[in-house]
């Protein structure tokens, strides 16, 4: 069975970083929602491992800002902040194909925590100006001493499954012909298993039962906690919830249309599925 890529290998997150920034430490650089482009010799994504020739390209007077992530494989990581040349950046989602997985899943938590800092930085509740937590990852506010921790919004995707056929869909927005698994956000109130059942409901009309947890995936657009499940379809016809799904359809198991590529975890439930029912690869 195809194993499912756990966490961050390698990783030791932490806040308060070294005293003196280790030559080799690497750096996800974020101009926005926008990441430097850098690539090795493959056409792999890489990031920044040594941060002067960057600099040099950022006027003077622009502020940029950098936070320690933690250690990977004993390298020192930080996420920064800065004005890009337009040629040198482009949105994280471009990287889709063209990093592997660990590095993908350090480039989001940068994301992350950039965009966490740049929405934090006055208090909520009284609006004074909010400093960052020596020791911890937070905001807090000196007036009124609330701390602001970075955003998680918890979501599920589901693949639905009958009997060797899968139920996959089109969003809007997905590139031409693309089809993946359903997904959807935890409102305030509601179980994870009532999430499935509704999201499934809402998109695509239809009911199902016999919940499996998979896996889970980081995912920073925006600020998610993907929660990966199968599904058995049990009644209904296809109902599409127009505003948000262009196309539903049942898909035999060696017949898929396009899907995600493998760093996605609607990639993921899919390959884990498809092995379950003896298919051990798929060109899509």
């Amino acid at each position: 069975m195809p194993s499912w890529p756990v966490g961050l290998s390698g990783f030791e997150p932490a806040v308060k970083s070294p005293s003196t920034i280790p030559e080799n430490a690497l750096y996800f650089v974020f101009d926005g929602q926008e990441i430097y482009q850098q690539f090795d010799a493959s056409g792999s994504w890489i990031p920044l491992a040594r941060l002067d020739p960057l600099m040099s390209e950022i006027p003077s007077d622009i502020n940029h800002t950098s936070h320690y992530l933690g250690e990977w494989h004993g390298v020192a990581c930080y996420a920064l902040s800065a004005a890009l040349p337009k040629d040198k950046r482009a949105g994280l989602r471009s990287l889709f194909g063209k990093v592997e997985h660990h590095l993908f899943s350090l480039a989001g938590r940068a994301l992350q925590v950039l965009d966490w800092y740049r929405t934090h930085k006055f208090c909520g509740r009284c609006g004074a100006k909010a400093e960052v937590h020596q020791s911890d990852r937070a905001m807090i506010c000196a007036h009124c001493g609330v701390h602001s921790y970075p955003r998680l919004s918890p979501s599920i995707i589901t693949l639905v499954h009958d009997e060797g056929r899968v139920l996959l869909a089109r969003n809007h927005n997905f590139p031409k012909d693309m089809y993946s698994t359903l997904a959807g956000f935890v409102e305030p109130g509601e179980s994870i298993e009532e999430t499935v059942a509704r999201e499934v409901r809402e998109e695509v009309g239809v009911e199902v039962s016999d919940l499996e947890y998979i896996g889970s995936q980081p995912w920073p657009f925006p600020n998610s906690l993907m929660l990966g499940f199968f599904a058995r379809y049990k009644s209904g016809d296809i109902v599409l919830q127009e505003d948000e799904i262009a196309d539903a359809q049942w898909f035999d198991c060696d017949a898929l249309p396009t899907i995600p590529g493998p760093v996605a975890i609607s990639r993921w439930l899919i390959d884990r599925y498809l092995h379950r029912r003896g298919i051990s690869h798929v060109d899509h």
